[in-house]
C-alpha cells in the first residue's frame, strides 16, 4: 500500500531512527532514489533514537516531514505510536517505516519486502505446494521472515530456537499470518534431518552460533543469511559448495527500501539506481541482483 505523503513545503525530510545508527546505509539507498527521481529539494538523514524517544520526537515533527525508516530499537514503539497500522506490521508486531498521512502516522513493515526480496532475486527461490520453511532464531527477523514466508504462499514454518520461551512473539507473527508453526529446540533438534526436509533457511542466528551444525545445514535448497558481512559466513559458504542458492542481509536492506522509497514519494522505486549505490557503498561484495 502506497500512500502520497501529506506536506506543506516543496522541501521533504525524511529520515533513518535508530541507536547505533551512524552506520546506516539507508541514507545511500533514499538518496539515490531522491536523485534518480528529480527530487532536487528532498533530503534523508540519520537520527540516533531509542524506543523511548521516538513518540516525543515524532509527534514534534513538521509538516515537511514526510516518512521515517526506523531500525532498532524502535520498531515496536513505532507501531504503538501510529494512528495508522497495515496488516503486516500488527502481525511482524514491530514497524520499520512510518508514513505521514493527513490523519496521522501509518506504521508499515516493508522488512517483509526484504525477506520475500531476498529469497525470489538472490536466492531464486519460487515457493512450492507443501513447501516448509525454517527459521533459526525468534527474534524481530524472524518474525519478519515467517510474515513473508506466508507473503510468498507457505503455509507451514518450523522455529529452531534456543529457548522456546522466547519464541512467544514470533510464533504469534506465524499464526496472525496464517502459518503453522512448530517450534524445536536447539539442544534437542536432528539439523540434518531439518535440512532435508526444508525448502528454504533463513538464519537469523550468529555465525559462531551455528557453526558447529554448517555440516548438517549444507544441503538445504536456499539459504538467507542475514549476516553480510564477513561475507561469506561458513554456513553460507557450506550451502554454495553443495550447490544452494544464497540471499543476505543486504539483499534484505535492498528491497525492504524499495518500498519506503514508495511510501515516501508516492512514485515507483528507481530499483537499479537504488541497487547500484548500494553496491558501490559496500565495494561490491555482492552483486545483489534483481531479476
Amino acid at each position: 500500500m502506497t500512500r502520497r505523503p501529506v506536506v506543506s513545503t516543496n522541501a521533504r525530510r525524511a529520515a533513518v531512527l535508530g541507536k547505533p545508527v551512524e552506520h546506516s546505509l539507508s541514507p545511500v539507498l533514499h538518496g539515490a532514489a531522491y536523485q534518480a527521481l528529480g527530487l532536487d529539494d528532498w533530503s534523508y538523514e540519520r537520527v540516533e533514537m531509542d524506543a523511548e524517544g521516538l513518540p516525543a520526537f515524532v509527534g514534534g515533527l513538521g509538516p515537511e516531514w514526510t516518512g521515517l525508516s526506523v531500525t532498532m530499537p524502535g520498531k515496536r514503539a513505532a507501531l504503538d505510536f501510529a494512528t495508522e497500522v497495515t496488516k503486516r506490521a500488527s502481525a511482524v508486531g514491530a514497524a520499520n517505516t512510518l508514513v505521514r498521512t493527513e490523519s496521522g502516522w501509518l506504521a508499515d513493515c516493508t522488512d517483509v519486502d526484504g525477506v520475500a526480496g531476498a529469497l525470489r532475486f538472490a536466492g531464486g527461490y519460487s515457493p512450492s505446494n507443501g513447501d516448509i520453511g525454517t527459521v533459526l532464531g525468534a527474534g524481530g527477523t524472524a518474525a519478519a521472515a515467517v510474515v513473508a514466508f506466508a507473503a510468498m504462499g507457505l503455509s507451514s514454518v518450523r522455529l529452531v530456537v534456543r529457548n522456546p520461551d522466547r519464541a512467544g512473539e514470533t510464533m504469534e507473527a506465524a499464526k496472525a499470518a496464517g502459518l503453522a508453526v512448530d517450534v524445536l529446540t536447539w539442544s534437542e533438534v536432528d539439523f540434518a534431518g531439518v535440512a532435508a526436509s526444508t525448502a528454504v533457511l533463513v538464519n537469523t542466528v550468529p555465525p559462531h552460533a551455528v557453526a558447529p551444525h554448517v555440516a548438517e545445514l549444507a544441503t538445504v535448497p536456499c539459504l538467507l543469511d542475514v549476516i553480510y558481512h564477513p561475507w561469506p559466513t561458513p554456513l553460507a559458504a557450506a550451502v554454495a559448495e553443495k550447490g544452494g542458492r544464497l540471499a543476505t542481509g543486504l539483499d534484505m536492506l535492498l528491497h525492504q527500501a524499495f518500498g519506503q522509497v514508495e511510501h515516501f514519494t508516492g512514485l515507483p522505486a528507481p530499483r537499479e539506481a537504488m541497487r547500484d549505490a548500494l553496491r558501490e557503498a559496500t565495494g561490491g561484495i555482492l552483486p545483489l541482483p534483481l531479476a
